[in-house]
């Protein structure tokens, strides 16, 4: 199906089952214990031997030997396998660094070998054996230095955010100088790991040539060709399974070290091998948010208008990796004749850095919606008023291009009386409670829609259940549920009439998890496949598929009317198409909108920070299902709160690796760090985006929180931070004297 025109009318706008409110199907098989993740296919896969990872010690370097001997001694080892027994191997091409190293060392923890041995606990007896001598070598590890000489470079997220090395419209310089109020503030984000709860794991198997992995991964077909790009296999020799992901936030979208050694394990041990990176070797090992440092100025006029705007964005990555596509929201978010936006490539030496839940917005925003605020007060202006002043309805850069839905102003507006913004002193620290100084701060938020193809099979088999087959996969964001909701809702049934098979690369190909893109895309493409399905069903009738009726578990046409089951007694039914997109994306700016707000308390003695209560209003599109809406949301907002608070990886710029890489140094939102969250979806339907009028949401929910937080703090305290995250010691000493 191609989506070509606006959606009109369709069965969807029923909204009988679609846009209702249900728990996730597969809710009861996770809270049971039933739902088997990669590491977890027992059945399946018996007799596995088991895979332990050894990483490189040092940040950058060369193996001059490696000694295994003694592992290969040790109780129960099957097989060890380096660069040397894997022998040639290709790279993926969404890969920056190679995912096995030897000789030659590009990062910390990158994998230099992988010991297979008959019990997890003997493999990793065995790896603490293995001997290496490297030849150390002076790395690129300090982004601070570097970035003064680092060229202007370009750059494309791959999930939804890109920005050429420089843009500009009109005289940003002129207009800038001229401005009688003007900004110019730096601000700075650290290095962030995706910390889901399930490490990258995968069982792999080999029956004759042909590779089947049992995995954790987001993005299925990418990844199935660049397992086989990398193995130097056909494509059609590689499966990839992966019902159930414990999380991922991008960090699973590629290929990873995981999936390469298990395979290369178990072809070397002729067996099948499971293999799950140790907790303490995937913030090194795998990918991270790169850190960045930005500058945005802004000029205005007296009144509030801005005249000229400018953000650039510094980042570091490996050779021939990209930027952190920070700034990219900027040309796209608030009105401005004159505006330049720019990124630099610093190259490092540390691990790859790569798409972290809404790349490039998260960190962007975290800096661009601080100095809006800053803009505001010293215009002496609201910070909402001063939002609501510079938006804008059609596109900055191409005044032509009109936004398809943009309802910012509305997500600002009512907001701002849920949240009793009016009863926020514009002056910072004058609220207290006890001894907690409290402040409200406001954020604007922005993710751009991505409309990609994504395909589906259903059958309506002969018991009257329609099961829907995909590659998509389910990251915890409800997309067993949204898919079983559509196709209900177009062939007229109950929500328990429907099975949904995912994460299985036989399936036919999806959009993927990942750029806030899965939902609408995914259940778009349930959408075309149950349009076919509908036909198939009508012709079988002998109805006229035009003006049929799918409802109750009926089929209606004119005056007549027959079960749907009926179509059925000569053999089950399948259908399977695609949704393709035509220029709608082009022709529109298909973005999603929203606002976060946020009250903190400071400890006026200790300067530790609580979040007291946060609202997020978010305009994208018709929302699918609100409850598994809502848990995205929530979700996103929780960790926008640890990237404003606590989450950093710190670097060692002497030896090259992040220092804190396991949960206990790394620190993530717990429990008690979040206190009430609230979440309004506008009323919105987006007939441009897809037949659903559908959009994303679960970045979304991120991008502007860590700013809205960052504002409460200086409007409870007085104190201006701008160096992420906004730890106690950054501002402890510049708190308001206590009387």
């Amino acid at each position: 199906m191609k989506f070509e025109t606006p959606a009109e009318t369709n069965p969807i706008d029923r909204l009988k089952v679609v846009g209702q409110a249900h728990e996730r199907i597969d809710g009861p098989l996770k809270t049971s214990g039933q739902a088997t993740y990669a590491y977890e296919h027992h059945r399946e896969v018996p007799k596995v031997a088991y895979g332990y990872v050894v990483g490189s010690a040092v940040g950058k370097g060369r193996i001059k030997a490696l000694n295994l001997d003694e592992a290969r001694r040790a109780p129960g080892v099957v097989t060890i396998v380096t660069a040397q027994e894997a022998g040639p191997l290709g790279k993926g091409d969404r890969n920056t660094a190679k995912l096995l190293g030897g000789p030659e060392v590009d990062h910390y923890h990158q994998a230099i070998a992988v010991v297979v041995a008959e019990t997890f606990e003997q493999a990793r007896a065995a790896a603490a054996l293995v001997r290496v001598d490297y030849e150390r070598i002076n790395g690129r590890f300090n982004l601070d230095e570097l970035l003064k000489t680092a060229p202007l470079t370009g750059g494309d997220s791959k999930e939804g955010s890109e920005s050429p090395p420089e843009h500009r419209v009109g005289k940003f310089e002129e207009a800038f100088a001229a401005a009688p109020v003007k900004l110019d503030q730096r601000y700075a984000t650290p290095d962030q790991s995706h910390a889901m709860m399930e490490p990258h794991a995968t069982i792999a198997a080999w029956e004759g040539d042909q590779l089947t992995l049992w995995t954790s991964n987001q993005m299925i077909a990418w990844n199935k060709a660049d397992m086989a790009k990398t193995l130097g296999i056909p494509k059609e020799k590689v499966r990839l399974i992966s019902p159930y992901v414990g999380g991922g936030f991008g960090g699973k979208l590629f290929l990873r070290s995981d999936s390469v050694l298990a395979a290369l394990a178990a072809r070397a041990a002729q067996r099948p091998v499971k293999l799950a990176l140790q907790r303490p070797l995937m913030a090194n090992n795998t990918t991270h948010r790169p850190a960045t440092r930005q500058r945005v100025r802004i000029g205005a006029t007296k009144d509030g208008t801005i005249t000229a705007i400018a953000h650039e964005s510094g980042s570091g990555d490996l050779e021939n990796g990209g930027p952190e596509t920070a700034v990219n929201q900027t040309e796209l978010l608030y009105a401005g004749a004159n505006r330049l936006t720019s990124m630099r490539l610093a190259v490092l030496d540390l691990p790859e850095g790569n798409a972290m839940r809404a790349p490039g917005e998260a960190p962007g925003l975290m800096a661009l919606e601080i100095a809006v605020d800053e803009m505001a007060e010293q215009l002496g202006m609201d910070p909402i008023a001063f939002r609501i002043k510079n938006d804008t309805q059609v596109d900055p850069k191409t005044p032509t291009r009109k936004f398809s839905e943009r309802n910012l102003i509305r997500c600002l507006q009512e907001g701002a009386e849920r949240f009793g913004w009016d009863k926020r002193k514009a002056k910072p620290a004058q609220s207290r409670d006890g001894r907690w100084l409290v402040g409200m701060g406001v954020a604007a938020a922005f993710r751009n829609h991505i409309s990609r193809p994504s395909g589906a099979r259903v059958r309506l088999g002969t018991d009257g259940m329609v099961t829907i087959e995909s590659d998509m996969t389910d990251i915890g964001t409800g997309s067993y549920t949204i898919m079983a909701q559509t196709a209900a809702e177009m062939m007229g049934l109950p929500l328990e009439k429907v099975v949904v098979k995912l994460g299985d690369s036989s399936f036919p190909a999806s959009a993927g998890s990942g750029g806030q893109w899965g939902a609408a895309n995914s259940t778009a493409g349930v959408y075309a496949a149950c349009v076919k399905l509908r036909e198939a069903v009508a012709q079988r009738l002998g109805f006229n598929s035009a003006d049929a009726v799918f409802e109750e578990g009926q089929v209606k046409s004119g005056n007549r009317t027959a079960a749907l089951a009926d179509a059925t007694k000569s053999g089950e039914l399948l259908a399977e198409d695609k949704i393709e997109y035509g220029k709608l994306g082009k022709t529109y700016q298909q973005s999603t909108f929203g606002a976060h707000f946020v009250e903190v308390g400071v400890d006026a003695y200790t300067g530790v920070t609580r979040v007291r209560r946060m609202l997020a209003v978010c305009a994208a599109g018709r929302i699918l299902n609100p409850q598994t809406a809502r848990s995205q949301v929530i979700g996103a907002m929780t960790m926008g709160v640890g990237g404003a608070l606590m989450e950093e990886l710190a670097v060692d710029t002497r030896f090259g690796f992040f220092v804190n890489h396991d949960l206990a140094g790394y620190e993530v939102p717990v429990h008690a760090d979040i206190p009430h969250q609230e979440v309004i979806f506008l009323d919105e339907a987006d007939a441009t985006a897809n037949p659903l009028k559908a959009k994303g949401v679960g970045e979304l929910g991120l991008c502007g929180v860590g700013a809205a937080v960052a504002n409460a703090i200086y409007n409870a305290t007085g104190v201006r931070v701008r160096d992420y995250p906004i730890t106690l010691e950054k501002h402890l000493e510049r708190l308001p004297t206590i009387t």
